[in-house]
């Protein structure tokens, strides 16, 4: 494992997800070489981050470590200041004891962690261990929190001891995988009341998805936050365009952030 690191990159893209291929959009990667040739030319856009997903032959989404390390390792040569983070998302196929088995075997420096899924076998002693190795290797974990609720149950794992509020990061998620989903920059402040309203200062950033998805990442720089980009959430330019690919993404919420 690399260097743990310092904090969440200020603009991370996440150039594929899980669920969408090129029938998409053929820029979208879903291989790992076409992944490690999409990051590079996103950090020469400016981000300076990665949320990786890994496919299988067939395209399907995997949690495999294998990929992973192949990506880490391929992403490390080409981009060596690029931070990449691994996701453990479920959607749909994997338990939680496979999210955190990846996590053992892998033991990535940065890994997102969808906090609903991972609690969702209620094996509270296994996530405490899992949260205290990922402590003590120096582990990176962003979890991912799609509703206020996720808010306060983090706060409560928080509160009970579970996590360490040292140190902790979030991704608030504005919106849903679901058919014409639009978020809109308001969907943030529920999020950010209820942290404030349970005592979390968490290292936070955000993603959004639909058209308006750079006015809602502009609204989060505005408060502060570190912001998310890229065709797993929308593919669309601020104007209405179709991206040409992610770089584009990069580059125009670069630019905001260039004079947020």
């Amino acid at each position: 494992m690399t260097a743990r690191p310092r904090g969440l990159p200020g603009l991370m893209v996440a150039p594929n997800g899980a669920r969408l291929g090129p029938a998409d959009h053929p820029a979208l990667p879903v291989t790992v070489e076409a992944t490690v040739a999409c990051a590079v030319a996103c950090h020469a856009a400016g981000a300076d981050g990665l949320h990786a997903h890994v496919r299988d032959a067939d395209g399907r989404h995997v949690l495999d470590a294998g990929l992973y390390r192949e990506l880490i390792a391929e992403t490390a040569r080409r981009v060596p200041d690029m931070q990449v983070q691994v996701t453990t998302e479920a959607v749909g196929r994997y338990t939680a004891a496979e999210q955190r088995a990846l996590i053992r075997d892998l033991r990535p420096a940065s890994v997102s962690v969808a906090l609903r899924e991972i609690t969702s076998d209620a094996d509270d002693a296994a996530n405490r261990r899992l949260w205290s190795d990922m402590g003590e290797a120096g582990m990176l974990c962003q979890h991912i929190l799609y509703a206020p609720e996720d808010v306060q149950h983090l706060a409560h794992l928080v509160r009970r001891g579970d996590l360490p509020a040292d140190g902790l990061a979030v991704l608030y998620v504005l919106g849903r995988y679901t058919e014409g989903q639009q978020s809109a920059p308001s969907d943030l402040d529920p999020f950010l009341a209820c942290a404030k309203a349970e005592g979390l200062d968490p290292d936070w950033a955000m993603c959004a998805f639909g058209r308006d998805e750079t006015a809602c990442l502009s609204a989060g720089l505005r408060k502060g936050g570190k912001v998310r980009v890229g065709f797993e959430n929308n593919r669309l330019m601020a104007s209405g365009d179709i991206a040409r690919d992610n770089a584009e993404r990069v580059r125009e919420i670069r630019s905001i952030l260039g004079g947020a």
